[in-house]
């Protein structure tokens, strides 16, 4: 089980309260059998649109290529419960993510994959997009030990659940893993139980 306590790197900033799942990605790219692939077609619809329009969506900008942490704004995630979507951020390139505040099951999803996501105040959330905007290279720390965020020289504090936390800490995001190291006591469980021995 591998702990994960901070995530370095540069960021990318995407804009906008109440970034649903199906914006994250599109309905129709869920008929896959694993989730390879996922990354390219993040935000493919909102990317679109803007396009269309003679801008550039931040997961089109080159500035932004090569990023590992992703800087939102409030409810982000919400809408259908899809893995998909913090699957296709991860498949992009995604380690970690700040916002303001993220749906309950996609924070879920963030957690079970090993992707922290950590909250921020509006303000804060707002003041590191810019600092990112500014200067695209400067690298952003995410440190799910300390609880803050770091910018350069700025610093920001930042905030996760207890339990979820120390998940990360330790490695107990990794349910597989856990899974694994167990193995024996699971044999030893299961071997007890009359529904399973009687196969035997």
């Amino acid at each position: 089980m591998n702990d994960i306590r901070t995530i370095s790197g540069r960021a990318i900033p995407v804009r906008g309260n109440d970034i649903d799942t199906d914006r994250i990605i599109p309905a129709r790219f869920l008929r896959c059998v694993t989730f390879d692939g996922l990354g390219e077609h993040a935000f493919a619809d909102d990317r679109k649109q803007l396009t269309a329009q003679g801008k550039t969506h931040s997961f089109d900008d080159k500035r932004f290529v090569g990023a590992s942490v992703l800087v939102v704004n409030s409810n982000f995630g919400c809408g259908s419960s899809r893995e998909h979507a913090p699957q296709a951020i991860a498949k992009w390139g995604i380690k970690a993510i700040v916002g303001v505040s993220f749906s309950e099951i996609f924070f879920g999803n963030c957690v079970a994959m090993g992707m922290p996501a950590l909250r921020v105040s509006v303000a804060d959330s707002e003041a590191i997009q810019s600092a990112i905007e500014k200067d695209p290279s400067i690298q952003v720390t995410v440190d799910v030990d300390q609880l803050k965020v770091r910018a350069g020289s700025l610093v920001w504090n930042a905030q996760m659940g207890e339990g979820h936390r120390k998940q990360f800490l330790t490695g107990q995001w990794d349910a597989t893993g856990e899974l694994i190291a167990g193995l024996q006591q699971v044999k030893a469980t299961a071997s007890k139980l009359p529904y399973v021995s009687s196969f035997k």
